[in-house]
């Protein structure tokens, strides 16, 4: 496996009328990207009346607003923020959350300061898990990478502390069941020429909560490592582990692309 604020009445432009004025922008995208929701999760809110521009209510779906607008939700004013999107190779004995009360070391503080703009992790790796980490305050791409009917494509790098056997590597292969019902992943390989049969490259869309580690410990195999190194298209190609980076544009356009075509 190859592993790689005026108040200025709203503008409501309806079917058919052409866009007139600076920077109009559809309202549901102005909520999603300031990183509340998705943008039809944003539909639902405006419809229901949960939505005011310039402090009257707006419901009618394909509402326009311009960059003087002010927004609220739930009585708190809905800043616009530039969509970011960055990816992390995380190291290991980081918490992928915003806040810890715990006050353990999250993932957060490997991006502070990349962007004024709030991002939060899309998924998790936990703790002990190593490998990509997308951060992003877009709503719409964020919680279509996280629904399994996406089928995100993920890939890892298993290194167990004893050699996976052939049966067993047949067993995960042609599927099995846990609690939950089947597991199949999509495809599992040893590494290299095959000689080391402590690592595996394993590769699945499943985004079930610790899914790699329970497959191996269901056997009875204890993981030394587990690293992420393929997620939804993107690589760690050029990208050492602790660091980040933005995303390139194509690589943007691509998550767009996947997140529109289920």
């Amino acid at each position: 496996m190859k592993l790689e604020k005026l108040n200025k009445p709203v503008k409501v432009i309806r079917r058919g009328e052409k866009n007139i004025g600076p920077e109009l922008i559809r309202l549901n995208k102005y909520i999603s990207n300031s990183g509340i929701c998705s943008r039809r999760d944003a539909d639902k809110l405006i419809q229901a009346g949960a939505i005011s521009v310039n402090g009257k209510v707006v419901t009618e779906l394909g509402s326009k607003i311009g960059p003087m607008d002010k927004v609220q939700y739930g009585g708190q004013t809905i800043s616009r923020e530039t969509p970011r999107y960055i990816l992390l190779n995380k190291p290991k004995g980081y918490i992928t959350t915003v806040d810890d009360p715990e006050k353990r070391k999250t993932v957060m503080t490997l991006i502070s300061g990349a962007c004024k703009e709030r991002v939060y992790p899309v998924g998790r790796l936990d703790r002990n898990t190593t490998g990509l980490l997308l951060f992003t305050n877009d709503g719409t791409i964020a919680k279509k990478l996280t629904h399994p009917r996406y089928g995100i494509k993920k890939i890892y790098h298993v290194e167990i502390e004893k050699p996976l056997t052939k049966a067993d590597f047949m067993k995960i292969e042609a599927g099995f069941s846990l609690e939950e019902g089947l597991i199949k992943v999509d495809r599992i390989e040893y590494i290299g020429d095959g000689k080391d049969k402590k690592q595996i490259g394993i590769e699945l869309h499943s985004g079930q909560n610790r899914i790699v580690r329970r497959i191996f410990e269901h056997f009875e195999y204890h993981i030394v490592k587990l690293d992420r190194v393929y997620y939804a298209g993107l690589t760690k190609k050029n990208l050492t582990r602790g660091h980040w980076r933005f995303l390139e544009e194509q690589e943007i356009n691509m998550l767009k692309m996947i997140s529109s075509n289920p």
